[in-house]
């Protein structure tokens, strides 16, 4: 295997959450145990988010102390820059012209999510650029629908991969972007998620309950973006089922956020309708901010928990395109099993123990069920289907060879 020197562009910084830091930070750290050069660089031009303030800000108080703190943890100190774009456009954690020397020669740029555009928005010289889509369907269809995000798209990124398993493959009606180069799936540090049995008794998930923003419109239907449609779905599953359900977010009710600069999917709590129906059906509930900010104490809380339970959002649950939560394949990792909403991926990783797709309450209920008869069994399987299927070791390697390197 020839050395590649590779640059990660992201924005767990500006977005500092521990779901964020894991997604990112796992590709890195992976990349790092192939034995290739790499480094994480950030250029957003948006305001980061202050957990502390709980508001997005003109500066990097917060974001950089933390960010050096999740590198290092990584194995990354030393590797990191983050450039204040928003406002006086320096570089920290290296000097600029090494930063920028990255960007243009790196043998590869891979941009997650494509949220960090130093090309087009912060004028940047950026070699090969290759946008990894993590949300499947989101990103294919707005491309077909809106010609400025399509030009922005086109001018930034060189070529594509996608977190969408199924899109191009029959069943799968999103259309893939142009040069779509590889379908991929979330890289998982392993070993670092194995542990010994759960603590707590409950099924829990991380989630927002409300988002607003990001619906589509495609072949004339709507796919929406915010979970809260998929939840209140099964929101009597607690009754059909002796294992405790927990959802982990952020307690707030609507009209007590106040969406900030440049939040482009503001998470707006719950109406007082929404959490008595979710008391009423005996769920669980807990404010996931106060382990959300660190991603250690983010690994401790899955670690803790029995298992997931968790739903998709309709564009992923409808359009068939094989997504998979990279939170849920973390659950994998600890051997945790995962009852998750169907969205196509039982085409590409193996279900019915360890983990379950369902489309119903009813099979949710099952599934559940099934679990609690043989915790065992599927703790087992849910761990060996995270070392064959999301190991980052393997899943990086087979990347970097459908990218040509």
């Amino acid at each position: 295997m020839k050395t590649r020197r590779i640059v990660v562009a992201g924005t767990l910084a500006c977005d500092p959450w521990a779901g964020m830091a894991w997604m990112e930070m796992q590709i890195a750290a992976g990349l790092l145990r192939l034995g290739h050069d790499v480094y994480y660089i950030e250029t957003t031009s948006c305001w980061p988010y202050d957990p502390i303030r709980r508001y997005k800000v003109a500066d990097a108080n917060y974001t950089l102390p933390y960010l050096e703190r999740v590198a290092a943890s990584f194995g990354l100190q030393g590797r990191w820059a983050y450039r204040t774009s928003y406002s006086d456009g320096q570089w920290h954690g290296m000097e600029a012209a090494k930063a920028e020397q990255l960007l243009a020669h790196a043998d590869i740029v891979l941009n997650p999510a494509g949220a960090c555009r130093p090309r087009t928005v912060d004028g940047l010289r950026v070699g090969h650029q290759v946008y990894l889509g993590t949300d499947p369907g989101y990103d294919e269809i707005r491309f077909l629908n809106d010609a400025a995000y399509r030009r922005g798209i086109e001018e930034e990124f060189d070529d594509f991969a996608t977190y969408g398993e199924n899109l191009g493959l029959p069943g799968c009606a999103i259309p893939p972007l142009p040069g779509l180069r590889a379908r991929t799936r979330q890289p998982v540090l392993v070993d670092v998620w194995e542990c010994g049995p759960p603590s707590r008794c409950e099924f829990t998930t991380v989630c927002n309950w409300r988002q607003d923003g990001h619906d589509i419109e495609f072949q004339g239907e709507t796919y929406t973006w915010s979970k809260h449609h998929e939840f209140l779905k099964v929101i009597d599953l607690p009754r059909r089922t002796t294992q405790k359900l927990e959802l982990a977010m952020g307690m707030v009710n609507v009209g007590e956020v106040i969406p900030g600069k440049d939040e482009m999917i503001p998470a707006l709590g719950m109406t007082v309708e929404e959490r008595r129906a979710l008391d009423e059906n005996d769920w669980s509930l807990t404010d996931a901010h106060k382990f959300t900010t660190d991603p250690w104490r983010y690994r401790d809380y899955i670690q803790a928990s029995r298992g997931e339970f968790t739903v998709a959002k309709d564009q992923y649950a409808r359009l068939q395109g094989g997504w998979f939560s990279e939170r849920s394949a973390c659950y994998l990792a600890a051997g945790r099993p995962v009852v998750t909403q169907d969205t196509g991926f039982g085409k590409v990783l193996p279900v019915g123990e360890g983990l379950f797709a369902f489309q119903t309450a009813e099979e949710a209920a099952a599934a559940l069920e099934e679990i609690g008869g043989d915790y065992a069994r599927h703790s087992r399987a849910a761990r060996r289907i995270a070392e064959e299927y999301f190991r980052a070791e393997k899943v990086l390697a087979k990347l970097l060879v459908d990218l040509g390197l």
